[in-house]
């Protein structure tokens, strides 16, 4: 007897603001949909609300908020998801409101991880954060079990279920903490522990092919879908291009609005990044917004090591790179979705010289020029750190997942 997948029917909210034009408000809800469809929800509808700030007691206006109760009591969603992290304070008013479960966009983040998370690394991370996201939330969670708790030993006072569950999450925050902290160390000695090979990251927002990417170069079998955080585990992998040993791993992807406890979190597997000689930064240029993502991987890369590094620049998916040709009498404006690829190279893309490169991992485009630029840039790296060192011919471990 196959076993029915049960889809919560959800819809999205998003603001419209003078800081958030319409059609970046638009894109944002897209990638909100995205992520909810990862999570196992069906995205039913789409709301949208201009204001200029986000109301302080619920997210939106009451005229907006009667209208989405309308809408979810008329067609039975259980579900309703906000694109920014809500306070407290939003949370419980919108929750006595509407009635239904209420996530927001950090929430959701969360399910997603704690849903990918594969090795006790990963979920330890990831119950982390949560715990932290849990904590100020509280009294939203604990409202109707909020009592003095009496008996032996409880005179006076007593304690509310409130204060009881803060101690209760707090002590689990610092174990995990340290828990975190020998991770960090095992994590450390491991890299340690692969010796003198250059160490290379494959880097990049979420679902534009770094696994796909891995696969192809180490000739491997990494879990790749097209799904937001298909990857979460950081995974090491020993490639060899011509005579050249290094190691090369992927990590897991960037996302616009990335809560700040998941950077945190992922410290120890986002080592991985700030110990890489070289980046590979894979971007998807057939999305529309190719150059914001780009943008969002370049700042959480300085706010995670603000080093410089030598990189490479990945456009992947050209295959699925498409525009619309204007006619030859049409005198509007040019616009980013007329430019054709040819074109699009000519732009500001032409300045990156050697640290550019457009390919196709799924159709195995250009593949061959790519490994060409990635041995030059390691052998470099490699002949400044060891000019008197030969380590092509030691052993190591092929594979290591952390």
């Amino acid at each position: 007897m196959q076993t029915e997948i049960y889809e919560e029917k959800a819809v999205l909210v998003g603001l419209i603001t003078p800081q958030q034009k319409e059609e970046r408000a638009k894109e944002y809800l897209d990638e909100l949909a995205f992520l909810a469809d990862t999570a196992g929800a069906s995205p039913e509808k789409l709301f949208f609300q201009r204001i200029d700030y986000p109301n302080p007691k619920t997210f939106v206006g009451p005229g907006k908020l009667a209208e989405i109760k309308t809408f979810i009591e008329e067609n039975e969603i259980g579900l309703v998801i906000f694109d920014d992290e809500l306070s407290p304070k939003q949370l419980k008013n919108i929750e006595a409101e509407l009635k239904v479960k209420i996530l927001d966009r950090t929430n959701l983040i969360l399910d997603i991880f704690a849903k990918r998370a594969q090795t006790a690394n990963a979920k330890t991370q990831v119950e982390l954060a949560q715990y932290q996201y849990m904590l100020p939330r509280l009294t939203r969670l604990w409202t109707h079990l909020e009592r003095q708790r009496g008996g032996i030993g409880m005179r006076g006072p007593g304690e509310t279920q409130i204060e009881t569950d803060r101690r209760i999450i707090l002590t689990k925050i610092a174990l995990l903490k340290e828990n975190l902290k020998d991770i960090d160390k095992q994590m450390s000695t491991q890299r340690k522990n692969r010796g003198k090979m250059v160490r290379v990251a494959l880097v990049g927002y979420t679902n534009v092919g770094k696994s796909t990417l891995m696969n192809l170069l180490s000739k491997s079998d990494i879990f790749a879908e097209n799904k937001l955080f298909a990857t979460l585990d950081t995974t090491v992998r020993k490639v060899i291009i011509d005579n050249l040993p290094f190691l090369l791993s992927d990590t897991v992807g960037f996302i616009r609005k990335l809560p700040h406890n998941l950077i945190e979190s992922f410290k120890s597997t986002l080592d991985e990044v700030r110990e890489a000689d070289l980046l590979i930064h894979v971007v998807d240029i057939s999305h529309p917004n190719f150059e914001e993502q780009l943008e969002v991987v370049t700042q959480t890369l300085k706010e995670i090591d603000p080093k410089e590094k030598p990189s490479i620049l990945v456009f992947n998916k050209v295959d699925a790179f498409t525009y619309v040709q204007k006619d030859e009498d049409d005198l509007t404006p040019i616009l980013k979705e007329n430019i054709s690829l040819d074109e699009l190279k000519k732009t500001w893309m032409s300045k990156l010289n050697d640290n550019c490169i457009f390919i196709s991992a799924r159709e195995k485009q250009n593949i061959d020029r790519l490994k060409e630029m990635m041995y030059e840039k390691i052998k470099a790296i490699h002949v400044e750190r060891y000019p008197y060192n030969d380590f092509l011919f030691q052993k190591y471990d092929t594979e290591e997942t952390v």
